[in-house]
């Protein structure tokens, strides 16, 4: 019998979880989590914004392999989630909370999707549905930063997921199980008891200002001005009334969670447990608030702690990409060849590549700047990010920690530039990146590359375990995936 519990949060920064060096906040449930696993220092989403960093989480396929490129996109037909690649081998799957995966609004439809159980599908237009009129519905609605009254706990989303989840937890203790509890919290509204805000009061908190905070935008993209002009009127004191309470329900999130992981211990039980967030926030470092395109650490680099299995170093980057896989390993599931991340336990130390993308926010939003296709790697040292329509970035992520010197230009840097590039491209084309093209190759920087018709001038059709496709050229079975045109 083994048992997982992958659990977490929407919107939260690594300095958002006290384990962190320097971080300000109060979370001793993840700090107990990150003495007893491995807290990673180096862990990257696979998108900046909610649908698409959910989607490569749960199946395995970066967003341009699994069509959810923004909010409001429903999964490929044919993609499975974890719950559909686990559960025929005889575990019980469970989802509770934030899903943002059936193309549905911000709340979804309400409807469990195959591979998970029923009776504990309880995603946001269930917590909706759940209240008792509309007045309690708006109110749920309603910012922290904006109320005078006390939520009770009760009411809020987080407390009624947590308490599903124990439910849950009780019903299948001794059967092979994988519990994924997913709070919306602390996403805005921020709604928690008002004794967190009061809390941070009498200890005087104020959100954190960084070296980056409002930083020149002389060398970044268009977008990134655009974006930060958006702004540009906010002063650090409205940031601080209306961001504190981020920090907040971040603290009311840690209890939650820590309810849940105290019934664990109280059951007796020894599962592989995964911690993490789709996201983090800009809070004007840069200028920018909130999340979306841009490749900046405060947004992609995620809280990842991992329980319960040997591991790489803490150091070692890491997606959000490999979690399905390294799951399916604890699982003695066989990974199928379509997942695009590799199982953290084969892993070995070093340097790794990490890849970020980013496609739009919403496809039924005219805003945060439309389309805006960008293409990051990461070799947790290293950093470039291709903005297609815009100009690119370079950082040296040792010397420059904040991201504040652009070094895209910089003869000096050239050959680490060119080689991260190709690397891109060449994982671009491995996974089939349905937006490549020779315009991510033919950058203004980028000298002895030329437009062609051809690009690669490869085929590269899908491997699949149960499937193998045909050739166009004969209506055969393909012998070769990848061959030329």
């Amino acid at each position: 019998m083994k048992q997982a519990i992958l659990i977490m949060v929407d919107t939260q920064r690594c300095d958002m979880v006290g384990a962190y060096p320097g971080s300000p906040a109060k979370t001793p449930a993840l700090n107990k989590l990150a003495k007893e696993g491995t807290l990673y220092q180096k862990a990257y989403t696979c998108a900046p914004v909610c649908a698409p960093a959910r989607s490569a989480l749960f199946t395995g396929l970066y967003p341009h392999s699994n069509g959810v490129v923004a909010n409001s996109t429903p999964l490929n037909q044919g993609v499975k989630n974890a719950g559909q690649w686990l559960s025929p081998h005889g575990i019980e799957c469970a989802y509770m909370g934030k899903w943002h995966l059936d193309g549905g609004d911000y709340f979804g439809y309400g409807s469990c999707p195959e591979g998970y159980n029923p009776r504990y599908w309880y995603d946001m237009k269930n917590y909706l549905d759940s209240l008792p009129d509309d007045d309690a519905r708006l109110l749920s609605r309603t910012p922290m930063a904006q109320r005078d009254d006390d939520p009770p706990r009760e009411g809020t989303y987080a407390h009624r997921c947590c308490k599903k989840a124990i439910e849950f937890l009780e019903e299948y203790k001794n059967k092979s199980f994988f519990l994924t509890l997913s709070l919306d919290e602390p996403h805005d509204p921020f709604v928690c008891p008002r004794s967190y805000m009061d809390g941070l009061d009498r200890r005087g908190f104020k959100v954190p200002k960084y070296p980056n905070y409002r930083a020149p935008l002389d060398d970044k993209p268009q977008s990134h001005k655009i974006w930060a002009g958006r702004f540009e009127s906010v002063t650090y004191e409205e940031l601080d009334k209306n961001q504190r309470a981020l920090y907040a329900c971040n603290e009311f999130c840690d209890d939650e969670i820590g309810r849940v992981l105290q019934r664990v211990e109280e059951l007796g039980l020894e599962p592989l447990i995964i911690y993490t967030a789709d996201h983090g926030d800009m809070l004007l470092s840069h200028g920018l608030v909130g999340k979306g395109a841009a490749m900046y650490d405060e947004i992609t680099r995620v809280p990842l702690i991992i329980k319960g299995q040997d591991l790489p170093s803490a150091d070692t980057p890491v997606s959000h990409i490999d979690l399905l896989p390294t799951l399916m390993h604890y699982f003695d599931v066989k990974t199928p060849k379509a997942l695009q991340g590799r199982a953290l336990q084969s892993l070995g130390e070093g340097s790794r590549d990490v890849f970020i993308q980013y496609t739009r926010y919403e496809t039924d939003h005219d805003g945060f700047m439309g389309y805006q296709p960008i293409r990051c790697i990461t070799d947790g040292r290293y950093k470039l990010v291709i903005n297609l329509l815009d100009s690119d970035e370079l950082y040296d992520l040792d010397s420059d920690p904040y991201e504040m010197k652009n070094l895209i230009e910089d003869p000096a840097y050239a050959g680490v530039r060119d080689t991260l590039h190709d690397r891109l491209i060449a994982q671009m084309d491995d996974t089939r990146d349905n937006s490549r093209g020779y315009q991510w190759l033919c950058r203004p920087w980028r000298e002895g590359v030329e437009p062609s018709f051809d690009n690669s001038g490869m085929t590269r059709q899908a491997v699949e375990d149960d499937y193998v496709q045909l050739d166009y050229s004969t209506g055969l079975p393909m012998e070769e995936a990848v061959r030329k045109k």
